[in-house]
């Protein structure tokens, strides 16, 4: 599958600061709008439009995790659709079923859960709720841009902090900054873990693929601080892309190391539903020189195709470049004293702050 940049294209028909170069369609709707009749239009470009918020009144918040291969019993996500624009993502196609697209919609058009702390709240009063860590950015990153101005996850961690509530965190954001001292306080009962996301470090690499993420050395200085406070921190090396980043990872697990980091983790890319479009779109537009490789490379690790739904699999790849990749990480993190030891969170810590009521 081949989608090669168009020959004469003008330099600026490019969405620059988005991830997404189109808006596949939504395998969920009946009907689509198209562009055709090219004679009676002048021009076909569209430019970018500022990133739009709308508000959701959720239902629920936190959602049980099935798969067995994600590393999470419970996950939470106080925002849809992420404008990171961070290319691979497989959080794409649940834009799906908000009847929007996977594509630049994904990073313009961002759900927010207002109510999410009360659903929080909610949630944890359950009486038949028996504690386990759920996970901040299951889905999404619960420090994207709109975190500025919204501050659901700041409120989300205040309530885990009220109820003694395990909290996963990963992000590639440095504004989980912000919030350094609240996590210290979720540390010193060990209710917190944050895995901080360095897919890359080069920095030309870096604004194609995530445009509006922070700079690696940003992303560094974030594993640092919260290192120094005290604070458990991994750093998640996903995904993989062989022929694009694949060959950073042992330089990113060094410098991570360097800089506290005692946990890492690890996937290949797999390109899923509407994500293999929008992927290999971007591809062939930005890298056509190497793009047939990088697609074949990624095919080598999937049996032939882009992607693997098999748990256990999916996310580790096959084949003679997974193995090397799964080997490289071995090493690696062995070298620099990572994964030495499991974290283990204090599920034993929890406790709704209304029970004291029940003495009286």
């Amino acid at each position: 599958m081949t989608l090669p940049f168009e020959e004469g294209a003008a330099e600026n028909q490019y969405y620059k600061g988005r991830g997404a170069q189109l808006n596949p369609a939504n395998k969920y709707l009946k009907e689509e709008y198209v562009q055709e009749h090219a004679e009676g239009i002048d021009e076909w470009w569209q430019a970018d439009v500022p990133t739009q918020v709308f508000e959701e009144h959720a239902k629920t918040l936190v959602n049980k995790v099935e798969s067995p291969d994600v590393g999470m019993w419970y996950s939470m996500n106080p925002y849809q659709g992420c404008e990171h624009g961070c290319i691979y993502c497989y959080a794409r196609n649940a834009h799906q079923y908000w009847g929007l697209s996977a594509g630049l919609d994904f990073e313009r058009k961002i759900i927010v859960k207002h109510n999410a702390p009360e659903l929080l709240r909610k949630f944890l009063d359950n009486k038949n709720w028996v504690p386990k860590p759920i996970s901040l950015s299951g889905n999404t990153d619960c420090y994207q841009p709109v975190e500025r101005k919204m501050w659901l996850t700041r409120q989300l961690l205040e309530v885990a902090l009220e109820y003694k509530q395990p909290i996963g965190i990963i992000t590639k954001n440095s504004l989980v900054l912000r919030d350094r001292y609240l996590l210290q306080q979720l540390a010193q009962d060990k209710l917190v873990c944050v895995y901080v996301s360095i897919t890359t470090m080069q920095e030309d690499l870096r604004l194609k693929m995530e445009p509006r993420t922070t700079t690696a050395a940003q992303r560094f200085k974030v594993v640092k601080e919260l290192s120094d406070l005290g604070i458990p921190v991994g750093v998640m090396t996903a995904p993989m892309i062989p022929g694009l980043n694949d060959h950073e990872m042992p330089r990113i697990l060094e410098t991570a190391a360097a800089n506290g980091a005692k946990y890492a983790g690890y996937t290949v890319v797999r390109l899923n539903d509407a994500v293999k479009i929008i992927f290999n779109d971007w591809l062939y537009k930005n890298f056509p020189d190497r793009a047939d490789k990088v697609w074949h490379l990624i095919e080598s690790m999937h049996g032939g195709q882009v992607n693997d739904s098999e748990f256990g699999r999916r996310m580790r790849g096959e084949g003679n470049i997974a193995d090397l990749i799964k080997q490289q990480f071995r090493i690696h993190t062995k070298k620099n004293g990572m994964n030495q030891e499991r974290f283990e969170f204090n599920t034993g810590a929890f406790k709704r702050p209304t029970s004291q009521l029940s003495l009286f």
